[in-house]
């Protein structure tokens, strides 16, 4: 907190009125950092073009490339992810529902009124589907560093990976999709 006081130019106190704990300030920095990254439906025409599917798997191949280029923000976001207490979580997942900082409800519609994701299901639980796959779906793809897993970006062959990512998607098109 000091250091932040430090760079921000004020006192230690007034980083803790404004956000109460290092929880509070933490949470400030994960709504940032998810605000941050592109929305779904900010994908390049051509993918859009291809549809609710079509999107998805851009996103997916294009994951380490926007990672490396957004790695301070996605590292926020692991954190808030996968090292939060209870409460903090609750607060993030509060936040995810509320704001849909990566437009994912509009992305489901999309893909409703292209004929393309099932309409016999609650939209409400598509969306939660695709925030909750592609969110681990992704964080699969960058932390192989850590667990070279399913995707082996730098273990496996281009060839490898692609399939995985369309293995993905049939899996997901089989959940969701229109028949």
């Amino acid at each position: 907190m000091e250091a932040v006081a430090t760079e921000a130019g004020v006192s230690k106190g007034a980083i803790f009125s404004h956000f109460t704990s290092k929880a509070g300030l933490f949470f400030a920095a994960y709504q940032a950092a998810a605000r941050s990254f592109s929305k779904y439906l900010e994908a390049p025409p051509e993918a859009l073009a291809g549809g609710f599917f079509a999107t998805i798997t851009y996103w997916l191949e294009h994951t380490p490339h926007l990672i490396q280029e957004d790695w301070v923000p996605y590292r926020v976001t692991l954190i808030g992810s996968y090292c939060s207490d209870l409460e903090l979580r609750r607060a993030i997942t509060q936040y995810l529902l509320r704001e849909d900082p990566y437009g994912t409800r509009a992305f489901v519609q999309f893909g409703i009124e292209r004929g393309e994701v099932r309409r016999d299901i609650d939209a409400k639980m598509i969306v939660s589907l695709v925030d909750w796959l592609m969110d681990r779906c992704q964080d699969a793809i960058v932390t192989e560093e850590l667990d070279p897993g399913l995707f082996g970006y730098h273990t496996q062959s281009p060839e490898v990976r692609d399939l995985r990512v369309r293995q993905f998607i049939e899996l997901l098109r089989s959940a969701i999709g229109r028949q």
